[in-house]
């Protein structure tokens, strides 16, 4: 492909696209941000003002519709797919490269038709698997590739950090002016009615670095979800104390069988004490073993570790540069770093006009199946085999 700078849009202007997406876009030579669309037109204004960016709309289809685009990054609030998904097929249809927060859509059956439309039109995607890009993370896969670990043996994943451990922080992440008008979530209040939470947030990225540390698919899984906080505020325009049941995973966990004899764990949650994001990711094999910390703690947002048999004491590694996206800054917060990478890789991905395309869609559908294996397997009490 030529390198000529790719034009983007970007859909949705609130807190994490501030933070991660849009300083990616912006600090890269690659492209130029061209719209921010958001329904929230005054935010919208704000926020491309603070990045320099020319223009703003408030209807999404409209923009995805204009021939001057190159890629859509659809980086809205999704609380019951009714964003993602279909922004992610309209802007495939209009012939756009997509970049797009987990999930694509619930059904993993959907991100595979997503990810077939796109290869019909010679089209990369993308999903927001954040942490797959940490520097940490990257190093930690070239050396699985190398043969540092051996054959794979164990992978535990583990996600804690405290975003929901308070009753008074809102189920809803969104803010809204006022109440909004929609279906609610987490309102049918038995074991089996559970909605999904922490196992589809920062439990999605974390399942997909194990997936590549054990390279396998999961054969089968048995999971359990809990709901801890049971009463909390809603929204952020419900007044102080105010507070509802709200039948949500904030906390669960699953073990799991590969295709080619790994064992694979799992426990995520956002009500435990510990900051933010609180990923870590540890693979055990015949030659050596190796722990990434992704975890914003004195100042340091990650860490890489190793052992070996002969040394079998963990040891810390040093990262290479090479891994950092150009325009990183050192003291960037982990969000705004680790999705800085991810931006750099998908830009240089279509820029390049080859077959590389990591974190795609086909990717998501993987991490999605065991998920909604996961969730099946916590309703029905027994252990699920994939594919489903």
């Amino acid at each position: 492909m030529s390198k000529e700078k790719l034009r983007v849009g970007i859909i949705g202007a609130g807190r994490w696209s501030t933070r991660a997406h849009i300083p990616g876009w912006v600090r890269s030579d690659l492209c130029d941000v061209v719209c921010l669309c958001d329904t929230d037109k005054e935010m919208a204004q704000q926020k491309a003002k603070m990045f320099g960016i020319p223009e703003v709309c408030t209807d999404a289809m409209e923009m995805i519709a204009r021939n001057d685009l190159d890629v859509i990054d659809v980086c809205t609030r999704d609380e019951h797919g009714e964003t993602h998904e279909p922004l992610t097929f309209a802007a495939l249809n209009a012939g756009k490269h997509v970049l797009v927060e987990k999930p694509v859509a619930q059904d993993f059956h959907r991100v595979k038709e997503a990810q077939a439309l796109a290869e019909s039109k010679g089209l990369k995607t993308k999903v927001g698997l954040t942490f797959r890009y940490a520097p940490a993370v990257q190093y930690m896969f070239e050396l699985v590739r190398e043969g540092f670990i051996g054959e794979p043996y164990v992978f535990n994943g583990f996600e804690q950090n405290c975003q929901w451990i308070d009753p008074e922080n809102p189920q809803d992440k969104r803010l809204h002016k006022t109440r909004p008008d929609e279906p609610l979530v987490g309102t049918d209040f038995s074991r089996e009615g559970i909605e999904v939470g922490s196992l589809e947030g920062y439990g999605a990225p974390t399942i997909d670095i194990g997936l590549e540390l054990v390279n396998s698919d999961v054969n089968s899984i048995c999971c359990t979800m809990a709901n801890m906080v049971k009463y909390r505020r809603r929204y952020n325009t419900d007044p102080a104390g105010h507070r509802e049941r709200i039948n949500w995973d904030d906390a669960d966990m699953f073990m799991a069988e590969c295709a080619n004899g790994a064992l694979f764990s799992m426990q995520t949650s956002f009500v435990t004490v510990g900051n933010y994001p609180g990923i870590e990711a540890r693979i055990y094999g015949s030659k050596g073993a190796l722990i990434a910390r992704l975890v914003s703690e004195f100042g340091v947002i990650q860490t890489l570790h190793c052992a070996t048999p002969e040394h079998v004491e963990f040891v810390p590694m040093e990262i290479p540069d090479r891994f950092w996206n150009p325009g990183h800054q050192p003291d960037d917060e982990w969000d705004t770093a680790f999705y800085g990478c991810l931006v750099q890789n998908f830009l240089e991905e279509i820029h390049s006009g080859g077959a590389k395309n990591e974190g795609n869609f086909a990717q998501s559908a993987r991490v999605q199946e065991i998920i909604n294996a996961a969730e099946k397997s916590h309703r029905e009490r027994r252990w699920i085999d994939l594919p489903l």
